[in-house]
């Protein structure tokens, strides 16, 4: 079997990843397969024999996300070559740090269109709070006559709202589509519901206005959705945000390990110091490491003494005494004069980059409440929907208003948002 990490795109939540990890466990030849909300990764092992890379992605991309083999592993770019290496990491910064400005700009963007928005909508209970100028900026808004006027002013107000956080709608939509719903679907549709009935709202007090029918313009004035619409998807927005750049910061400590893996080492070749990449390194080369500098590879010292920070490692504080027989792990740091050691593991050997790469490897794993939370979560988005349906029918059923069954509906589908169940849980 042969392992492979692949980046996801295209999740939002759990649902999104159990319907992700659901849809390759199925394949043959795969097992093991473990999606990763928090690190949009997906690890399994397949056999090249049955199936493949490609295939693989094929079968996320029709479950409607998209895939891409992950390439190298992080302990494997921490042996590349340092130029490659600092151009690798500083992508991965510059493409983390893209979607967090990204996502503020969205943020603020909502806010400043959704205040004004809530200002309009709540405008009739200014002059009960005391606040001044109240009464006039009642005037313009309140009243049947001005109730289209009223209704306008914050339609036209989340529609930037709307635009700018247009991700929700299309990957909600879509994955509805794919008969796989997800959160985004209950706050597309919770949104773009509240939105649809503030319109229809408006063709029928305009109606009303026409005909002289002020009594209808003042039902469907006092019965509009826009502020809901608005604040659904600014809510979920200042979540993702706080999300992106707690993605950002799970990295951290991964890339602190990385710099401790030195990318040059000095060898001791006929006498002569030279300078190589630490991937040139095989077992029996002897090692020179001045003061203050990284070990690369584990050796022993064959003689002499020096002390050895292995904080890095062992969480030890105080430095270590090594002599003649000692070993010296990579990654720690040399404290006295220069030493000369030689090199038993390199490679992926090391224990360097045995501690990077299980922290990698840890990062794809899931705790058996986390599988739970996928499972739970692949039919919580169905079974909301169809409980929002429901309840709204029988309101209907039993005589109550459209609106009120549209209310209801609406309710029900916005705050079961299924965010929690990923979140609660270990990742």
């Amino acid at each position: 079997m042969q392992k492979e990490r692949f980046n996801i795109t295209g999740m939002t939540c759990s649902a999104c990843s159990a319907r992700v990890e659901r849809t390759v466990a199925k394949m043959a030849g795969t097992a093991d397969v473990s999606v990763n909300l928090l690190t949009n990764s997906m690890s399994l092992a397949y056999d090249e024999n049955v199936t493949s890379p490609a295939a693989i992605i094929a079968a996320v991309e029709e479950a409607g996300y998209g895939a891409s083999v992950k390439g190298a592993s992080t302990a494997q770019k921490a042996q590349a070559a340092a130029p490659a290496a600092a151009q690798a990491e500083n992508a991965e910064d510059d493409a983390a740090g893209k979607a967090i400005r990204a996502m503020r700009t969205r943020l603020l963007i909502s806010i400043l269109f959704l205040v004004p928005t809530v200002a309009v909508s709540m405008s009739h209970t200014f002059a009960a709070w005391g606040i001044p100028y109240a009464p006039a900026f009642i005037d313009i808004f309140w009243g049947a006559e001005n109730a289209l006027t009223f209704a306008l002013v914050q339609f036209l107000l989340i529609l930037p709202i709307m635009y700018v956080n247009r991700t929700y709608y299309v990957n909600g939509f879509r994955n509805l589509l794919h008969g796989a719903p997800n959160m985004d679907s209950l706050v597309g549709i919770g949104s773009m519901a509240s939105a649809l009935f503030g319109a229809f709202a408006m063709l029928r007090m305009s109606y009303g206005l026409g005909h002289g029918d002020l009594a209808l313009t003042a039902e469907y004035g006092t019965n509009l959705y826009f502020e809901s619409a608005g604040m659904i998807v600014t809510l979920i927005t200042v979540g993702k945000y706080l999300e992106a750049r707690a993605k950002g910061q799970t990295t951290d400590a991964l890339r602190a390990l990385m710099k401790l893996a030195p990318q040059e080492a000095t060898v001791l070749l006929d006498g002569v110091e030279l300078t190589v990449p630490v991937s040139a390194l095989a077992a029996g080369d002897t090692i020179v490491v001045r003061p203050g500098a990284r070990i690369p590879v584990d050796g022993t010292v064959p003689e002499g003494t020096t002390s050895v920070d292995e904080s890095a490692v062992t969480g030890e504080s105080m430095p270590v005494n090594k002599t003649a027989g000692d070993t010296v792990p990579s990654g720690t740091q040399n404290i006295e004069g220069t030493i000369r050691f030689t090199a038993t593991r390199v490679g992926e050997d090391t224990t360097i980059r045995q501690l990077i790469r299980l922290v990698d490897e840890a990062g794809g794993s899931k705790a058996p409440i986390a599988r739970l939370a996928d499972r739970v979560a692949g039919v919580f988005v169905p079974v909301v929907i169809a409980i929002a349906l429901l309840a709204g029918g029988i309101w209907l059923m039993m005589g109550a208003s459209l609106e009120f069954a549209f209310s209801i509906t609406i309710s029900i589908l916005v705050i079961s948002c299924p965010c929690a169940l990923g979140l609660a849980t270990p990742v």
